[in-house]
């Protein structure tokens, strides 16, 4: 009986000694992605292959990013100027994955976004793979599931997240208060500037952008019911024209703007062939020379909130003189990216 009893004791000591430690990590975690999906992570996530683009900067601010142990091709030519990020392995494209080299690289998490989690879950998770739907792209959500994503690596990501969203929030409430007392908005029309008439409209991370900096997107009432497969419509140049939107903006990749380019002789060129386009040359905006071309990863990624600040100067510069996009620009890349401050972004800049 002495026996038994210093066993339960010891037994309890040890219980003692070892539950506080696992709960202070709160793991196990329950993690209900943004397809809906529940998921149970048992530890936190130590290897992780990023699917979805706009997952790349997110794990940067987290400091996570040893943990990205193979990378999308396009993020890794998009973000060559995100330390190590070259030299990490090739995982095939968002819309073509390496299942075999995903396997090969012993991920605990693979990030995806809605239109592909049914095929990857497929292919992975009876690995015991965690496959994660975190899109990432949308102002709306995306402190929800930047929170989610940090909850999943660690304590210390879950203390930057917290950070990192403080500042954000600060920006915003800024920006806000500057477009709060203008009276009569700008409208606007958006278009991807390698797909001509392909617009964003209720849901889409273009509309969350236009509505932050205080403007109305006049093809957002093309999603009246906000269905999510109506989001991006394609519209046509009699659309335009007749709905004579004041001011015209190109997101755009790469070619055009981006941390890489060092000038503005891409984007020139751009904006002029648009201003003779039949359905934009005839709008107030080409006549009064308001076409802007603006980063994409202004538009529909974590830095949204940057980029409404962009587009507010944009549509408002009589009122807004003493914005300044870049300084929040400057500091969302040195302080949470951690590399130095560079690149077209805007063109033509407002005065």
């Amino acid at each position: 009986m002495k026996r038994i009893f210093l066993a339960v004791a010891l037994m309890l000591c040890f219980s003692l000694a070892v539950f506080p430690a696992i709960g202070a990590e709160g793991y196990p975690k329950t993690i209900v992605d943004s397809s809906n999906r529940t998921l149970i992570i048992d530890k936190p996530v130590e290897r992780v292959v990023p699917i979805v683009a706009w997952s790349y900067e997110p794990l940067y601010i987290l400091g996570a990013q040893d943990k990205i142990v193979g990378v999308e091709k396009g993020s890794q030519e998009q973000y060559s100027y995100l330390p190590g990020i070259v030299d990490k392995p090739v995982i095939g494209t968002y819309k073509e994955p390496d299942y075999e080299k995903i396997i090969e690289l012993k991920p605990d998490a693979v990030i995806v976004q809605p239109k592909y989690v049914k095929q990857v879950d497929e292919k992975l998770s009876p690995l015991g793979i965690k496959v994660v739907c975190l899109p990432l792209n949308q102002q709306d959500s995306f402190n929800l599931e930047f929170t989610k994503l940090a909850e999943m690596l660690g304590q210390e990501e879950v203390k930057r997240a917290a950070e990192f969203i403080s500042w954000k929030q600060s920006t915003l409430d800024a920006l806000r208060q500057d477009v709060k007392g203008i009276d009569t908005k700008a409208r606007v029309y958006g278009e991807w500037s390698d797909t001509p008439w392909y617009t964003g409209s209720k849901l889409s991370g273009m509309d969350d952008v236009i509505a932050l900096a205080g403007a109305n997107n006049i093809a957002g009432p093309l999603n009246p019911e906000e269905n999510l497969s109506l989001r991006y419509p394609t519209v046509d140049p009699e659309w335009v024209l007749k709905e004579n939107p004041e001011v015209i903006l190109f997101p755009a990749f790469d070619y055009y703007t981006g941390y890489l380019q060092e000038d503005a002789k891409n984007a020139t060129e751009f904006i002029a062939q648009a201003r003779q386009r039949d359905g934009l040359n005839g709008t107030d905006a080409a006549k009064n020379d308001r076409l802007y071309v603006i980063d994409a990863y202004l538009i529909e990624v974590v830095r949204g909130f940057i980029g409404a600040q962009y587009l507010a100067k944009l549509f408002y510069p009589g009122e807004l003189k003493n914005l300044d996009p870049e300084v929040a620009h400057k500091e969302y890349y040195e302080t949470w990216l951690k590399v130095p401050y560079k690149g077209i972004w805007v063109y033509p800049q407002s005065a």
